[in-house]
């Protein structure tokens, strides 16, 4: 299958709701039913230079792009966190399994190594999404620790570990 890597832009909006609305999607971010379309357009609109967001595209049976999935790095404002940033990763569940979650981390890991020359990437993910931690273990990532009780899902609390890749060149 072929797909490209491009920055997000407000044309995406719609897809991206899409996807983190679906069921086997939202249950692992932090989407909850009722987002708007609106609400992601105005995500996108108020992104300033620390937010750094990409989207996986392909072309549907009319040649227009789609998104099937996305991924951000947001560096720490705080000039003593300058040197850290957040990932956030979601992939159209039709598409999960495909090399587009590992291609969205490259080219986030790539900004964040090679332009940003960032030294701390983190994310959190649930305990129990066996196939994300695989993917961030592959990726570099360790885990630290366990934040019990992080979010709500499916009406009960879930625990997150927390994951950090960091670089020691």
């Amino acid at each position: 299958m072929e797909f490209a890597i491009r920055p997000i832009c407000l044309k995406d909006a719609p897809d991206i709701n899409e996807i983190r609305r679906m069921s086997g999607v939202m249950e692992n971010i932090l989407g909850i039913p009722s987002e708007t379309v609106s609400n992601n357009e105005r995500f996108i609109s108020n992104m300033d230079g620390n937010a750094h967001e990409f989207v996986a595209v392909i072309a549907d049976e009319s040649g227009k792009e789609k998104v099937i999935g996305c991924a951000g790095l947001n560096v720490y404002a705080s000039p003593r966190m300058r040197h850290s940033a957040g990932i956030g990763i979601m992939v159209h569940k039709a598409y999960q399994g495909m090399g587009v979650g590992q291609k969205l981390m490259e080219g986030v890991l790539d900004l964040a190594d090679n332009w940003l020359m960032l030294v701390r990437v983190e994310l959190t993910v649930y305990t129990d999404n066996e196939k994300a931690i695989r993917l961030y273990e592959k990726m570099g990532f360790v885990r630290e620790g366990v934040k019990r009780k992080a979010a709500i899902r499916r009406g009960q609390y879930a625990d997150e570990y927390i994951m950090a890749r960091i670089r020691n060149d």
